[in-house]
């Protein structure tokens, strides 16, 4: 048995014990650090750092204070927060308390939040600040489980009742775990492998979403895979700002705590830009949206610069490209990224120019970044890698624990999503579907046994959904949702995500693209523009002072896309060229419920809320 496989088939049987022995180990050592307004209210935030040992001593008081509470092991305690150092320490505590933490994303309404509490049995609630608060509050009288609400941000909130403070609970659980010193330890001691975790509720591109029942084995399986992979170290800075209410940002948490690094923590997203030069992370997780937002504001930039600015980034992307690509296709031969001396000359000269000032935008340390939650477009993906920011490819889901494959240092492949996680099994199905088996996979959707077995096969073998390929060498690469390929009626198979990848890669300002064509004879597109970069565009291209929806509706702007289209169109095959596209009033959003919170397209609502545009783009055709 190799080393790997000791590490992982003798994992501690709960999280909660892979905390403690991280604290044990490294008491001293920097765990998390995390932002503060500046004591004169203006200015920079200050940056405050918490030790293992401080860490621990807040999530047990904590821990304490729930089951001073009235808490049970495997009751169900719900997170409605956005990413902050609070919302880990409170899910370390209801972990540690023996109970499962339900996660509820704070952009979630009052009802769909009541859905999640009741439907989960949650006994108690953290509640972010006095906005969460007021969800519960509303729909109170439908939540007979919920006993209790802690409030994290204080301000504007009254306690008393059902609702008090988290310092509060941490002082009362401070003085309960002086009467029963050894009580967490008792606890976490008591909690099996099979008990449950963490209930996520799938976000649904379609549909109500379903709990995901993850037992604690699931997560101590994470933490010592992850430390497998070699990927990161006790020496890394991490800067975690996704969603912790989502999987890829929960399985963070896991890694970090048995490799043992810092990691800091603020959900922010219009802070990314400000913080990561103050942070200087090693390395940082992202999805897709983010590295195409960063490579579109770098072409917009550029492009507003001038004529000659802008020839300097394209001469430079394509050098980039290039030079990733031969890299990485050398390291595969041979075991060395090297490249012919021409390439390396014009990359080091388009490193001075251009590439050198992206790496210090994030930071100027960044090692890598792992991408994941939805498909990265190649161009994109070796554009950053030419640039010394090495994008990692990963693939998961809930239902597998986030994480299943993950792309491996210097050996990783744009355009994949690498290779397996050390004891995770994977095959592709005659229809091409990707299963998975392994200690990652869920227990079950919870309260929908019908549900768990129409993706669960009895032996094990998980149904992802995704549509793959896995080479000889065992890379796998996702090319589509299966339920999302789009036949059309000239009996044609399309992956849209690619198409919409490949898109995202030639126009610098799209920020969502929908692909529509199933039975249908042609392609069409709808198309929303980030409104940052096309009113930037605006300024320079006579539009000064219009709104979005004003600029969009601009012939001129249509007819900038326009050009973008016919440049995809080229790289395409005949039946999956874009023949008519849209260009919406507005960029899509979670708040009307077009995009998940972790970013993805609901394809479903989209179509049906811009229906006449679709219908009009096929209007006078001859399928009309």
């Amino acid at each position: 048995m190799s080393d790997t496989q000791t590490l992982i088939e003798n994992r501690p049987p709960s999280v909660a014990a892979v905390f403690l022995e991280r604290v044990a180990a490294t008491p001293d050592a920097e765990a998390y650090r995390y932002p503060v307004p500046a004591a004169s209210g203006e200015g920079p935030d200050d940056w405050k750092s918490l030790s293992w040992g401080q860490t621990a001593e807040r999530v047990y008081s904590i821990a304490a204070g729930l089951i001073e509470l009235g808490v049970q092991p495997e009751q169900r305690v719900a997170l409605s927060s956005s990413t902050r150092v609070e919302w880990i320490l409170a899910d370390l505590g209801i972990l540690c308390a023996g109970a499962a933490t339900t996660t509820i994303y704070p952009q979630t309404n009052a009802e769909e939040s009541a859905f999640i509490l009741s439907d989960s049995g949650s006994k108690v609630l953290f509640a972010e600040n006095a906005e969460q608060l007021a969800k519960a509050r509303e729909k109170r009288a439908e939540l007979p489980d919920l006993t209790h609400v802690v409030v994290i941000d204080a301000a504007g909130v009254e306690t008393g009742d059902w609702v008090l403070t988290l310092a509060e609970l941490e002082q009362r659980g401070a003085a309960y775990l002086e009467k029963n010193p050894d009580l967490i330890k008792e606890k976490v001691g008591a909690i099996t492998k099979d008990q449950l975790a963490t209930l996520i509720y799938t976000s649904g591109t379609t549909g109500r979403p379903k709990g995901v029942r993850l037992p604690h084995d699931n997560w101590a399986y994470m933490a010592k895979a992850t430390a497998a992979t070699g990927l990161i170290s006790s020496e890394d800075v991490q800067y975690l700002w996704l969603p912790l209410a989502h999987v890829f940002g929960k399985v963070l948490t896991s890694g970090q705590i048995e490799v043992g690094h810092v990691t800091a923590v603020d959900g922010r997203v219009d802070k990314i830009i400000e913080n990561l030069p103050v942070v200087q992370p090693t390395y940082m997780a992202a999805v897709p949206r983010i590295f195409e937002k960063v490579y579109n504001g770098v072409a917009a930039k550029a492009r507003a610069g001038g004529g000659a600015k802008y020839k300097i980034f394209q001469w430079a992307a394509g050098v980039a490209r290039e030079y990733a690509k031969v890299a990485q296709d050398n390291y595969r031969r041979t075991g060395t990224a090297s490249v012919p001396f021409g390439l390396g000359a014009k990359h080091k000269v388009a490193d001075a120019l251009v590439f050198a000032k992206i790496r210090e935008a994030f930071g100027g340390n960044l090692r890598a970044c792992v991408s994941g939650s939805a498909a990265l477009s190649p161009e994109i993906g070796y554009f950053f890698s030419g640039a010394g920011i090495h994008i990692l490819e990963g693939y998961g889901l809930t239902e597998s624990s986030a994480a299943s494959f993950v792309n491996p240092g210097e050996a990783y492949r744009t355009g994949t999503v690498g290779k397996p996680f050390p004891g995770t099994e994977v095959r592709i199905a005659d229809d091409g579907e990707i299963l998975l088996r392994g200690p990652g996979i869920m227990e079950g959707y919870h309260g929908l046994p019908e549900k768990t077995a129409e993706v669960l096969e009895p032996d094990g073998w998980f149904h992802t959904g995704d549509i793959g390929e896995l080479s000889p060498d065992g890379y796998l690469r996702i090319t589509d949702r299966k339920k999302d390929l789009i036949k059309t009626s000239g009996g044609k198979y399309i992956a849209p995500a690619e198409v919409e990848g490949q898109f995202k890669a030639v126009c610098p300002y799209v920020s969502n693209i929908l692909v529509h064509g199933a039975d249908r004879n042609f392609c069409t597109a709808l198309i929303a523009l980030d409104e940052v970069a096309i009113l930037d565009w605006a300024k320079e291209n006579g539009l000064e002072g219009k709104s979005y929806a004003e600029v969009v509706a601009a012939p001129a702007a249509v007819s900038m896309v326009e050009g973008y289209v016919k440049e995809l169109n080229e790289g395409l095959q005949r039946w999956q060229t874009i023949k008519k596209f849209r260009l919406l009033p507005r960029d899509l959003d979670v708040e009307h419920g077009e995009i998940t919170p972790s970013l993805k397209l609901k394809r479903p609502v989209v179509e049906r809320e811009y229906k006449h545009l679709i219908d009009e783009m096929y209007a006078g055709s001859r399928e009309a």
